[in-house]
């Protein structure tokens, strides 16, 4: 078990894939959504917050995402390759982490081999979603700066 918090590199890399919308809109999906990609029953049509109410919202919603990677990673690991799964499981998901063999290779030690997994989760659909790979590519980069 690890205990890191998400720094710098790791909210710059979220802040940029997610983009800040200080108006709320609906995803993909038809969830409303506000901030860097922040969903939840207070969010609605209309809905106008600031760059401020960004932030706090961002950091709020990484709280759960460095939960899970704090718990799920066993082999010691850099604060750079915390932070890329950081981002991973904000934009995937807990679920995605714990059932993947990125995490696997990562609790072997074997970041060699757990690098590239990372790349295995830029489809959406069944097709490739140019935008998850660039973040895929990004989280990579972000990963192996050790």
């Amino acid at each position: 078990m690890c205990d890191f918090t998400y720094r710098d590199a790791g909210f710059a890399l979220t802040q940029q894939f997610e983009g800040l919308r200080l108006t709320a809109y609906q995803d993909q999906v038809g969830r409303w959504t506000i901030g860097y990609g922040h969903t939840g029953p207070e969010v609605h049509g209309g809905m106008v917050i600031i760059a401020d109410q960004a932030d706090v919202l961002l950091h709020s919603d990484v709280a759960a995402a460095v939960t899970c990677v704090n718990r799920a990673v066993t082999f010691n690991i850099a604060q750079c390759q915390f932070d890329a799964l950081g981002d991973f499981v904000f934009n995937l998901g807990c679920g995605s982490l714990l059932s993947s063999t990125l995490l696997r290779y990562i609790n072997a030690g074997e970041f060699d081999l757990a690098a590239p997994q990372f790349l295995l989760w830029d489809h959406a659909g069944g097709v490739v979603m140019p935008g998850l790979l660039a973040r895929r590519q990004a989280e990579i980069v972000l990963f192996q700066s050790t």
